[in-house]
Order: structure tokens, then sequence, then C-alpha cells
């Protein structure tokens, strides 16, 4: 069994992120496309979720999770202390997502845009669906 993440392709902040992951995440259970990518934009269609959209993505046993429930859905697939994060998903959405949209909002003034693609090692390449 597996999940995937859709993350910003271009956010700085969704990319170091995905090493974050990566790094905790020793058995491969999570796999990335970027939101903006192929691979992507057809999950978005399959999952019938707005091709613009601007959060953080999870599909996990074919259910879908978005913004604060998709980084918590994350946690408590990782290694370590990590996984006590989890334990968030008992505040309702509504104040966990305005969080997570005010980091949203900002990431790129904050975190900036990358100016170029990462360049993974054939090991990290075998995470990536596209």
């Amino acid at each position: 069994m597996e999940a995937i993440i859709l993350f910003d392709g271009i956010c700085n902040l969704c990319n170091s992120s995905v090493q974050f992951i990566i790094k905790r995440d020793p058995t491969g259970y999570f796999k990335f496309a970027s939101l903006q990518s192929e691979t992507g934009q057809r999950l978005l269609q399959q999952y019938k979720v707005n091709k613009q959209i601007d959060s953080l993505v999870v599909i996990e046993n074919q259910k879908l999770y978005m913004k604060s429930s998709a980084a918590l859905q994350i946690c408590r697939n990782l290694n370590g202390c990590w996984r006590l994060l989890s334990i968030l998903r008992v505040l309702p959405p509504i104040f966990r997502d305005f969080l997570y949209d005010l980091i949203a909002k900002n990431r790129y003034n904050w975190f900036g845009k990358m100016e170029s693609c990462i360049l993974p090692t054939e090991e990290m390449k075998k995470r990536f669906l596209d």
C-alpha cells in the first residue's frame, strides 16, 4: 500500500516539505507528483478536484485529504515523533485550516519560488510519479 502526495512544484516550502517527508519515510510509503504535472492534473480530474487547487493533497486508500487534513495524514505515517502531531485531527478543520490558509497565502513571499528544478538522486526518482 502507498499514498500519493500532490504538492505545488514551484513553492520552496512545498519542495522542502517533500525532502523532509522523504527523509522520514524510509519505506517509501509516499509517492509524489506536483499539482502542475500531467500526473497531478490527471489525479485531480479523477477525484473531481478543481485543477486550479492551491493546496496540499494526499490520496490514500482512494480517499482524498486536503489542507491541514492532508498534512496531518502525512504526519500519521512518518517515522519518529512527527506521528504525534496527527492527534491535532481532533480539532475541527475550520480551526486547523485557518493556520494552513495563512501559511499557504504567504508561502511565496516568505519562502520564495523555485527558479529551477531539484536534481533528484536515482533513489529519489523512484518516489516521483512523473
